[in-house]
């Protein structure tokens, strides 16, 4: 059977989308795919149609994600694009959801529950979903979760050391960008390897440890703000620093807001939170750039590291993401740092953005290999339309 199905990745400042045609569970071809950015700056949309050149168009100052979606509706019903499903990026799936479902009203309530869990992301996730509930009722909605692929972990390492009765409540280690390993643990390269560690690096950056193609531990934790140094993110950070900002006064959404939106590559380099910016300016000598950019290699090697011990020993690493598959002086700093681990770069191979990185005598395979959370979604709504009518949950 022939279907056309929409992918949705909705976020505070860019939407993603994308339109396969399918048959069965089969991704025949990419038929559209583009990018609401900057919104709530200058937003603006850009897109490419069947291999066509990109096309831009200027959005209203004051869109929001959902008008962008709105918009995107539109454009796609005037250019006679049909969709058959739509499933959509949802951040946080908390305890109740361990996969892709179909969304209805039962389901979006229990999204709406976890918007405290993730305060940054699903209220625009569900914005995505209400959009095309109301211009195009009629259409299967699935939602695929960021946090799902981390299920598997055991009880352990989701675990906080605080009091039991609070991880029976939900404070626990979810993990995210489950979506873009999932991806990465089914790429025929990586199926020679037991043991690997998989880097998605860009403006939100983790890593995921993987033994046999699934998540046995990861860098975030309770919510997105944990782990690596990120974009705008602080990272792993000793919560007493938290209580201090509170006694000199700061509000606690204040807080909150720095740590998200104000630390990490911005925060220590007070000039930008991209890394190419970043790595510009700390050839010209900006201190703040060069401390930032160490800072964040040192943290991703750390964590690899530490990453490395729960699945006891590192057979291969991945490099993914914009930072990871297009950023080779970082792959090679943070390969630097896990030298004494056996990691080596082949350095041409590097610089020419190969997929298989590492030397002739290194004892880790190393890879850049391309993430797709679009085709994760696009295979998970086809996996659920080939169950009809047992995909709704309960």
């Amino acid at each position: 059977m022939k279907r056309n199905v929409l992918t949705l990745n909705a976020g505070s400042s860019s939407v993603k989308f994308a339109l396969h045609a399918c048959s069965a569970r089969r991704i025949d071809s990419l038929l559209l795919e583009g990018q609401f950015e900057r919104i709530g700056d200058k937003p603006r949309v850009a897109l490419t149609l069947h291999g066509k050149p990109r096309q831009e168009f200027a959005m209203p100052a004051h869109a929001d994600p959902r008008s962008c979606v709105e918009w995107l509706l539109r454009w796609l019903a005037d250019n006679r694009l049909r969709f058959d499903a739509v499933a959509h990026r949802v951040v946080h799936g908390g305890t109740q959801f361990d996969g892709p479902v179909r969304i209805d009203a039962a389901v979006l309530a229990k999204l709406a529950a976890l918007v405290g869990l993730a305060p940054l992301h699903q209220p625009h996730n569900l914005a995505g979903i209400q959009a095309v509930r109301d211009l195009v009722p009629g259409v299967p909605q699935f939602a695929c979760f960021d946090t799902a692929f981390h299920r598997s972990q055991s009880d352990e390492v989701q675990m906080f050391a605080l009091p039991r009765d609070l991880f029976a409540e939900g404070v626990r280690r979810y993990g995210f960008h489950g979506l873009s390993y999932e991806y990465i643990s089914r790429q025929p390269e990586l199926q020679p390897f037991r043991r690997v560690v998989v880097c998605h690096l860009g403006s939100g950056s983790s890593a995921c440890a993987m033994v046999d193609g699934r998540s046995v531990d990861t860098t975030m934790g309770f919510t997105a703000l944990d782990g690596l140094m990120m974009g705008t993110r602080c990272g792993s950070l000793d919560a007493g620093v938290i209580f201090h900002l509170v006694r000199l006064g700061l509000p606690p959404q204040e807080v909150e807001s720095m740590l998200y939106k104000k630390s990490g590559l911005l925060g220590v380099s007070e000039l930008s939170a991209d890394m190419r910016d970043l790595l510009q300016a700390a050839g010209a000598g900006h201190v703040g750039a060069g401390q930032a950019v160490n800072m964040y290699c040192r943290s991703v090697a750390e964590h690899v590291a530490r990453l490395a011990t729960s699945i006891g020993g590192l057979d291969a690493l991945v490099f993914t993401a914009g930072v990871g598959e297009h950023c080779a002086v970082i792959r090679e700093q943070v390969a630097q740092r896990l030298k004494w681990m056996g990691v080596a770069l082949d350095p041409h191979a590097n610089e020419a953005g190969s997929k298989r990185i590492s030397s002739a005598d290194s004892q880790v395979a190393v890879w850049v290999l391309h993430t797709s959370e679009e085709r994760m979604l696009c295979q998970h709504a086809l996996g659920l339309l080939a169950q009809e009518p047992r995909a709704v949950a309960a």
